[in-house]
């Protein structure tokens, strides 16, 4: 099963699962996990292929949607989920094929559909890293950015360094042959006719109006907000907005 990081206790409310998008780990929701566990049990999980969960040779949506399934089984059998970019699209995959297994669905900055862009430079410039020459994270971070990382991903990346191996936690080789997967989404016609919320940043061009329609078609009840001055990595920029925003969907 996917290594999971809890935080808080089981209370009347439901609990939530937490899924981070491409490179990222649970540790990076730890914050955001941490305040929401007050009211509820968060479970934040590392995706396969990241951080301390399995490698695995392919790397699919209908796969990760069934990853998050077993952790939701695991849990009682039904949970409120937050997905970020892959995370969300896994979480909205979840919905659609185990749809008992979610009861309201927050889905941060990101569509259903095919994105022309790749993320596999970022592969590159990881993987051009001399990890023998590497004691502490901040020179791996030099070295992102001779590799022309930007300042705020160069932290980002290598807090997924294991530095005591030398090695990345993240299956950088499947992850790459797997790229045409994780910038598409499976066609499908089913639909989720569940509580579910788009949550994109104004900055951001991933969630597009001309996405709005086939949104809708997937999940009827879908409602959209917008976080002012926040781009892609909405949580991480604005966290205490994405926060406030969570718990009133949550718990309306």
């Amino acid at each position: 099963m996917l290594n999971t990081i809890t935080h808080g206790s089981a209370t009347e409310k439901p609990p939530l699962l937490i899924a981070h998008g491409l490179y990222g780990s649970a540790r990076n929701w730890g914050v955001i996990a941490k305040r929401l566990s007050d009211e509820r049990h968060v479970v934040a999980v590392d995706m396969r292929n990241h951080g301390d969960s399995p490698r695995m040779d392919s790397h699919s949506y209908p796969e990760m949607a069934d990853d998050l399934a077993e952790v939701i089984d695991a849990h009682g059998g039904q949970m409120d989920v937050i997905g970020h970019s892959m995370g969300g699209k896994a979480a909205m995959m979840l919905a659609l094929k185990h749809p008992q297994a979610v009861r309201r669905l927050l889905v941060a900055d990101i569509a259903p559909v095919a994105y022309g862009h790749t993320q596999i430079h970022y592969i590159e410039a990881m993987r051009s890293v001399d990890l023998d020459q590497v004691q502490r994270r901040p020179e791996a971070a030099a070295q992102l950015a001779e590799a022309g990382v930007e300042p705020a991903l160069q932290s980002f990346f290598t807090q997924s360094l294991d530095l005591p191996n030398r090695r990345w936690k993240l299956n950088l080789d499947v992850l790459a042959d797997q790229m045409p997967n994780i910038m598409s989404f499976p066609e499908t016609t089913a639909s989720w006719s569940g509580p579910a919320l788009f949550l994109s940043g104004a900055h951001s061009d991933y969630v597009l109006a001309e996405h709005r329609p086939l949104i809708r078609a997937r999940f009827p009840a879908a409602r959209f907000a917008k976080l002012p001055e926040a781009g892609h990595w909405l949580h991480a920029e604005k966290p205490r907005e994405f926060e406030a925003a969570a718990r009133v969907f949550f718990n309306a």
